[in-house]
């Protein structure tokens, strides 16, 4: 390992010359990836358990200064994490039946609707295939083959069992993490053979529940005046259970980029098939689209700036890379990961480079 000088004022960062070492960094990789691509279903709920360990750790501080015995502390915050869960599923019950039950009524409404926004788009993509078959020539394309059937009720069921288990696990990891505490910390701290890499452990371990768990609160807590926000918005435009769209708009927040475009197109589909005129019809995602604008161009960006500065692409391919690994779970976690990630870079020594390659500008998202 050999360094280069760098200029005046600008830290020296160590680069592999060694080609062995690059390589074998790179299938060690790999191999990584390729075990946490197999053993997602037991991988997945300790990362998950992880992260909400961190989420509600400042609950945690606060419940060890008032001298709660740490087995009450963690059962009170797991109590917490399942109350707020099971509370929305029951509100949200009744609203999502409704819509559920309305939606096949309501199908030719939006299809008509879809239809006459899309009819010249359909016009131009039949003159372009027309045009194709002339310059080209030969047969025309075959007709795609019968879809075959699905049995619903079966996939249902094992979606179903399939979270259920997710979420029992979850939870009972989170349970003995929140009473373990520090004690894995301290015993990797025990196994580190010099003082310097005693305190390197304890210096890394501090600045990711640090960051992290300032970065899901913030988040947590925009989520919420999002949804609060959206629920406003659909409540003024007359929109039905504009409680729903405001847990809807809350949840899509968690995942960047992906979750905001999945919920205009929610939210369009939304006001085709309730209001009236077609105009009207356009607003829901208008005003989803104000909201997710002003939280994610300028509130968030300002909170998260002093703490996260990810390259904007790095985020954008991590959230390709975890959605394909783990899933909406992973595209959630992506950019904790990602963050994770830098952190870790940037205080060891060999790592710093690509540390400095994660590092963004000024914001998390936006130019």
């Amino acid at each position: 390992m050999t360094t280069a000088k760098a200029p005046e004022g600008r830290q020296v960062m160590p680069l592999p010359k060694n080609l062995s070492t690059v390589f074998l960094g790179g299938l060690f990789f790999f191999a990584a990836m390729a075990c946490m691509y197999v053993a997602k279903d037991v991988l997945l709920p300790i990362m998950l358990a992880f992260f909400l360990k961190l989420l509600v750790q400042p609950g945690m501080r606060l419940m060890k200064h008032l001298r709660l015995p740490r087995v009450v502390a963690s059962l009170l915050a797991l109590a917490s994490l399942m109350g707020c869960l099971i509370g929305l599923a029951d509100m949200l019950s009744t609203p999502a039946g409704h819509w559920a039950r309305r939606l096949p009524e309501g199908l030719p409404r939006l299809q008509q609707r879809v239809r006459i926004v899309s009819e010249p788009i359909d016009t131009m993509a039949r003159l372009f295939l027309h045009a194709k078959s002339i310059v080209v020539g030969g047969k025309a394309p075959a007709p795609p083959a019968p879809a075959t059937s699905v049995d619903f009720q079966q996939l249902l069921l094992s979606t179903v069992h399939h979270f259920a288990s997710g979420f029992v696990w979850t939870f009972l990891v989170l349970f003995f993490l929140l009473i373990a505490g520090d004690t894995f910390l301290r015993r990797l701290v025990e196994v580190m053979p010099t003082f310097g890499d005693k305190r390197q452990v304890i210096d890394i371990a501090q600045q990711v529940e640090a960051d992290i768990s300032g970065y899901l609160v913030t988040i947590t807590i925009m989520n919420v005046l999002v949804g609060v926000a959206t629920g406003l918005g659909m409540w003024w435009l007359g929109l039905p259970d504009p409680l729903l769209w405001a847990v809807v708009a809350f949840c899509l927040n968690y995942v960047p980029i992906f979750g905001p475009l999945s919920g205009m197109l929610l939210f369009l589909a939304v006001g085709m098939l309730s209001l009236e005129p077609l105009w009207k019809a356009f607003m829901p995602m208008v005003v989803y689209v104000c909201v997710h604008m002003i939280e994610g161009e300028a509130v968030t960006p300002m909170l998260l700036a002093r703490r996260f500065t990810l390259n904007p692409v790095l985020v954008i391919v991590a959230l390709l890379f975890w959605d394909w690994m783990w899933g909406i779970p992973g595209a959630i976690l992506a950019v904790p990961v990602l963050a994770i990630t830098k952190i870790i870079c940037d205080r060891v020594r060999p790592l710093a480079a690509l540390g400095h390659f994660i590092q963004g500008e000024r914001r998390l998202f936006g130019p």
